[in-house]
C-alpha cells in the first residue's frame, strides 16, 4: 500500500471530522428505529431519508479511515531544509511579470483549496517549486501559460 503525504493540520482536520461522524452514528441509528414505528417501510418517507444518511455517513467513516490509514504525516516544522521547497513549506513567490506576491503551502491531495492557499503536491505548481531554493527563478507551466515566479522566502511552519 502506497503512503500519501499529508501535513499534520490535514490529519488533525481529518480526525475531528472522522470524530464528529462517529458521533452522528447513534443519532441516525435512533432516527431509523423511530421512523421504523411510524409504520409501513415502503411509503415511509423519514425511514428512507435515514436510510440514506446513514450510508452517507457511513461511507465518509470508511473514506476517512482510508485516508489515515495510509497516510503519511509529515511536520515540516521539525525539519530544517534551510530555504528547499519540499513538501508542507509555504512558499512565498513573486510573479516577475506582475511583482505580485502569492504565497502557498504545498499541501496532499485532500487538502488542497486554492482559495485558501493550499496547493497540491501533484499540482503543476508544486512539481515546478519543490526541490528549488529560495531566491530561485523558476518557470511554471499553467493553464493560462508560462510563468515566471522569483522564490522569495520558504518557511516551514
Amino acid at each position: 500500500m502506497e503512503k500519501v503525504p499529508m501535513t499534520v493540520r490535514g490529519e488533525q482536520l481529518l480526525r475531528t471530522e472522522l470524530e464528529r461522524l462517529l458521533k452522528l452514528r447513534p443519532q441516525i441509528s435512533e432516527a431509523i428505529a423511530e421512523a421504523r414505528e411510524l409504520g409501513d417501510l415502503k411509503e415511509n418517507a423519514e425511514y428512507h431519508a435515514a436510510r440514506e444518511e446513514q450510508g452517507i455517513c457511513e461511507a465518509q467513516i470508511r473514506d476517512i479511515e482510508y485516508k489515515l490509514s495510509v497516510a503519511q504525516v509529515i511536520d515540516v516544522s521539525k525539519m530544517d531544509n534551510s530555504g528547499k521547497v519540499i513538501f508542507g513549506a509555504t512558499v512565498t513567490l513573486i510573479d516577475l511579470e506582475s511583482d505580485e506576491e502569492k504565497k502557498y503551502q504545498i499541501v496532499g491531495d485532500d487538502e488542497a483549496n486554492i482559495k485558501l492557499g493550499l496547493i497540491s503536491v501533484s499540482s503543476p505548481m508544486a512539481r515546478g517549486l519543490i526541490g528549488k531554493m529560495e531566491g530561485d527563478e523558476v518557470v511554471i507551466t499553467t493553464p493560462g501559460g508560462q510563468k515566471d515566479f522569483e522564490i522569495d522566502r520558504v518557511e516551514y511552519l
